[in-house]
């Protein structure tokens, strides 16, 4: 049987395991994810562990990814250097290899509605964690990415490191949206309150919209963008489809995708 799991703290409230759960047991692959919560200085130890257990692979969460990366045990590829975080280890090879699934998993979501991302104008508004792999992701893909935030001294320097980026303050999100083809929300306003961050004023029917936050499924900000006769992703696909590129690094199978999403969707 193989192991696969999230390294995390906490961990108790991840969808991943009845997701890749799911997978197994729809392919028939004799596997198991569990769940690991070690304390926050002792990452490294529970790497070490993990690849001495015989651990198949790991996804990595708050707090520990920029740690992953940093680790001697890891060897990064170049896309999770670039980002700067690691949430993906995969351990079959002679060295347990790090890797960022997240950009990946925004890109698929995007175009599994038929969103174009080559050549097109996208805004990400946040430079934390998501917003830099979504740049990084959509700038790869070949769109012309401008950064918003709300210290946009923080936008400056993830704009430094994205190819052709520019970089704005949100007083500017009018102005950047009046044009564009993408927006993608990698902030959490919109979770925890019935908020968002962009003006609904802003937004029209050329743009599609991506939220990055899952709960809830339907956002003020999808709410908003469906009014304006936008095309709407919400933030379960790329949650989804992270897991789905880490399934298929992990097994080199074609992952269920629409048992998976049943899984999360039944934990939402």
């Amino acid at each position: 049987m193989d192991v696969f799991g999230l390294v995390g703290n906490p961990v108790g409230h991840s969808l991943s395991p009845p997701m890749h759960e799911a997978a197994y047991d729809a392919l028939e692959i004799d596997a198991r994810y569990v769940t690991f919560e070690p304390a926050p200085d002792d990452l490294e130890t529970a790497l070490d562990g993990a690849a001495a257990l015989g651990i198949a692979g790991l996804n990595v969460t708050i707090p520990f990814k920029e740690e992953a990366l940093a680790s001697d045990l890891v060897a990064a590829d170049e896309l999770a250097n670039r980002i700067g975080a690691v949430n993906t280890i995969d351990f079959s090879g002679d060295r347990p290899t790090g890797h960022n699934t997240d950009a990946a998993g925004a890109l698929r979501a995007l175009r599994e509605r038929d969103v174009t991302v080559d050549g097109v104008r996208a805004v990400v508004v946040g430079a934390g964690g998501a917003g830099r792999a979504i740049s990084f992701g959509l700038a790869d893909a070949g769109a012309t990415v401008a950064i918003a935030n709300r210290t946009e001294a923080k936008a400056h320097d993830l704009a430094d490191e994205v190819p052709e980026a520019t970089s704005h303050g949100l007083e500017d999100l009018e102005d950047l949206l009046a044009d564009a083809d993408v927006l993608v929300n990698a902030t959490s306003v919109g979770m925890e309150e019935d908020a968002t961050p962009v003006p609904a004023e802003a937004l029209h029917g050329d743009l599609a919209v991506l939220d990055a936050v899952y709960r809830p499924l339907e956002t003020r900000l999808l709410s908003d963008a469906a009014e304006a006769g936008a095309t709407t992703v919400d933030g379960a696909r790329m949650l989804l489809y992270q897991g789905v590129e880490a399934f298929e690094l992990w097994t080199g199978r074609d992952a269920p995708v629409s048992t998976m999403d049943e899984a999360l969707r039944a934990r939402l």
